[in-house]
């Protein structure tokens, strides 16, 4: 990573033991993709940093102990100009969610995947700690978050790949224990075809996603099949998650289903840790290069 040592031994064994909770402070309400757009300024004052601007999408942000806020530090144009900071809060209520001084925010109200809260945050000169610029070096904020970009879309798979099983594994005990017609649904070419097919694709997903993290144990580059693991995956769970609810009928379109759930928990895998659109992008320019 981008720490210094100091950096590292102070943040990485409380991070790995749980006793801090760490928090991704990226995207802004106009810069998603874009982060050459980015707006919220660290402007230098002493040993601080003074954070003024807005993000959105920020997870676990009332919770968290410690943020990587992603700020524009200098007038360098575009990535030049960013620049990573390790930021410290304290944690939040739910009826006081932003108690440090320079920050405020609230909840946003989401479709699925309601266990990751997501939050919007205004800070106005919300105060950081010069010694915590990542790196102890501005303008490595873009190098620094391309780093992580393998291992994020990597575990974004994996979470794709088990949102798609548990669809499958719905879609199969329901098409066994629903009967019309006088035998279980299973037995009808319809419904066990998109079983079928759903198992496939999870199996090739899976295996791509596998292939994609041992790569990176490996310590090679793998932008290329994190970015395929992360596209296809995504796309087969949302894929498994419509055809199980379809094998529920009426049934799956009730709340008191979890089908009902896992559809709406598979739509946010094709547009957080990348949107498909920018793994598209990611894979055509390796194509390019003659990365496969």
């Amino acid at each position: 990573g981008g720490g210094t040592p100091e950096q590292k031994e102070k943040w990485l064994p409380k991070i790995a033991s749980g006793e801090v909770l760490p928090t991704a402070v990226f995207t802004e309400p106009n810069t998603g993709s874009d982060l050459a757009s980015l707006k919220t300024r660290g402007r230098r004052d002493g040993d601080t940093y003074k954070i003024s601007g807005n993000k959105t999408w920020i997870t676990h942000a009332a919770r968290a102990d410690v943020m990587t806020l992603l700020c524009r530090t200098n007038d360098e144009p575009g990535y030049k100009g960013l620049s990573m900071l390790l930021a410290e809060k304290p944690r939040g209520l739910d009826d006081e969610p932003f108690p440090a001084k320079g920050m405020s925010g609230g909840e946003i109200e989401v479709l699925g995947y309601r266990g990751m809260k997501e939050f919007e945050i205004g800070f106005d000169d919300f105060e950081v700690s010069a010694e915590n610029l990542l790196g102890g070096e501005e303008g490595q904020g873009f190098k620094q978050l391309m780093q992580t970009f393998e291992s994020a879309r990597i575990q974004t798979a994996a979470r794709a790949v088990g949102v798609a099983q548990s669809a499958l594994e719905l879609g199969l005990r329901y098409a066994q224990e629903r009967v019309q017609f006088g035998k279980p649904i299973f037995e009808f070419p319809r419904v066990f075809g998109k079983l079928v097919m759903m198992a496939v694709e999870i199996m090739v997903a899976r295996q791509l996603t596998y292939f994609a993290a041992r790569e990176k144990d490996g310590g090679r580059r793998c932008d290329l099949e994190a970015g395929m693991a992360k596209l296809l995956a995504a796309r087969i769970a949302w894929a498994a998650a419509d055809n199980a609810l379809q094998i529920h009928g009426g049934n799956g379109f009730a709340l008191e289903y979890p089908i009902s759930r896992v559809l709406c928990d598979a739509r946010i895998l094709n547009i957080f840790e990348g949107a498909a659109e920018i793994q598209a992008q990611v894979i055509a320019r390796r194509l390019l290069e003659g990365g496969n």
